[in-house]
């Protein structure tokens, strides 16, 4: 029963708890660096990025001004994490949202937007900024066709480094005791790093800015030329990186930009989330591999604080997906063992395809065709006792149709040679080399799958 409201500790709606995020100490990924190591971790925003930051403020001016009326709707082009957070406002305002997005971005961040009710359009990631089918231009069109509608324009928005210099900034300030040296952050909109760089500026003229950009990105070419020397080229990480300036870009808050890889940047995120616990997206891992990058600059007693944008469950089918990231080249071991190579074939095919010596050779041919090979083992009792090969047997076919229904053991060859998972990648080569189409893997003397030429023509021209 309640009896006294004042005793309740609750906030009157969701949008209350964005910011004030905490402040957490770095360990294992900085061990031997000079310094010390901190992570604002803005996943712990209500929507999971740092972008909720400037959502609520958005859909707030434009109420202030009048732009945004009853029952209108708002438009932006995102990456994702920016339509979470106006979508989420949006929701508890009572607004419409509609979200166009480049296809690099992950399966997540878009059903996640149409979880809040969003709208989702999905344009091309490989055009030019200016293209009329980029994301951008795609919202613009949108607005000027939909009645009673905005666009949230985050790359032009002033709203964007407002709510960094009155929330990011002096929450960075206030957690440090004003003891920060350096604040290291991704640039995207800009806005983070130019909002909170201009606030820290203000209290402490000394403190250093770093800006991390993607390889692709023309961000740190426009820092250190004036103009990008290349017109930008593609990248996967997401949310970072420009292929234009954008308004809410004010390189006179920054005092140095690192660039850094995709690899660097997935395996980084891998590594934060495995060795520090924290759980984050792929554009967190850019910031703190590109931190490390300069961190020959740092002292012993400096604090430096990096910023982490969002969570890593908007990528479980991309960068904590082993699969996609071996299929993009990323995820590479020291050792490369045929097992590795096997993990990376095509999922949609059984591991071993093969056939008994009583199957006629029709049957083998059925299977070749089905599933696209050209090889097959020979198994009885859980044994490899011969092979066949596809070639071998159409020849066969052509001088005697009726060898179609003749029993393999009738035409098989010799069994493929065998490997184990753990043989190196080098081991296959020479074996294939030496006039084998295949090589049969086992594992735990379990035949585990079967790797072809092709298989490793294939991986090395990756």
């Amino acid at each position: 029963m309640l009896q006294d409201k004042t005793k309740i500790k609750a906030y009157n709606s969701i949008l209350e708890t964005i910011g004030n995020t905490p402040l957490v100490r770095l360990h294992k990924v900085t061990a031997g660096y000079q310094g010390h190591f901190f992570a604002k971790v803005e996943y712990f925003n209500p929507g999971a990025s740092v972008k909720d930051r400037i959502g609520l403020d958005i859909i707030s001016e434009a109420e202030e001004s009048g732009r945004l009326k009853p029952g209108g709707t708002i438009v932006e082009a995102t990456s994702g994490n920016t339509g979470v957070g106006l979508a989420m406002a949006a929701a508890v305002k009572g607004y419409h949202t509609i979200f166009t997005m480049p296809d690099k971005m992950s399966s997540e961040k878009t059903k996640l937007l149409r979880a809040f009710g969003a709208e989702v359009i999905i344009t091309p990631a490989a055009v030019p900024h200016n293209s009329p089918d980029s994301y951008t231009e795609v919202a613009k069109r949108i607005v000027r066709e939909t009645p009673n509608s905005i666009l949230a324009n985050q790359y032009y928005n002033p709203k964007n480094n407002e709510s960094h210099y009155k929330t990011t900034g002096p929450e960075l300030w206030e957690e440090t005791g004003g003891q920060i040296d350096y604040f290291i952050g991704g640039i995207g909109t800009g806005g983070t790093i130019s909002g909170a760089g201009k606030y820290l500026k203000e209290q402490n003229p000394d403190i250093k800015i770093i800006g991390i950009d993607p390889d692709g990105s023309i961000l740190r070419d426009v820092y250190y030329n004036k103009k990008a020397k290349h017109e930008g080229k593609p990248y996967k990480v997401e949310g970072i990186g420009q292929d234009f300036v954008p308004g809410t870009l004010h390189m006179k808050y920054i005092d140095d930009v690192v660039e850094v890889t995709d690899k660097e940047s997935f395996l980084m995120a891998r590594r934060l989330t495995r060795e520090e616990g924290m759980f984050v997206g792929g554009s967190a891992g850019t910031a703190v591999a590109g931190m490390l990058k300069y961190a020959k600059n740092f002292k012993p007693d400096d604090v430096i604080v990096v910023l982490l944008p969002d969570t890593g469950e908007r990528y479980l089918s991309k960068i904590y997906s082993d699969d996609w990231m071996r299929e993009n080249g990323f995820l590479t071991p020291e050792k490369i063992t045929v097992k590795f190579i096997l993990e990376g074939k095509n999922k949609e095919i059984p591991p071993i395809v093969f056939v008994t010596p009583k199957n006629t050779v029709r049957n083998a041919l059925e299977l070749i065709k089905e599933h696209n090979v050209s090889q097959l083992p020979v198994f009885e009792n859980d044994m490899c006792i011969g092979s066949i090969d596809e070639s071998v047997v159409m020849r066969k076919i052509i001088e005697d149709s009726a060898t179609a229904d003749k029993p393999v053991s009738e035409l098989m060859e010799k069994p493929f040679p065998e490997l184990n998972a753990e043989d190196r990648v080098t081991q296959a080569i020479d074996v294939l080399t030496r006039k084998n189409s295949a090589v049969l893997v086992k594992e735990n003397n379990k035949y585990i799958g079967i790797l072809s030429r092709y298989d490793i023509i294939e991986y090395v021209t990756v």
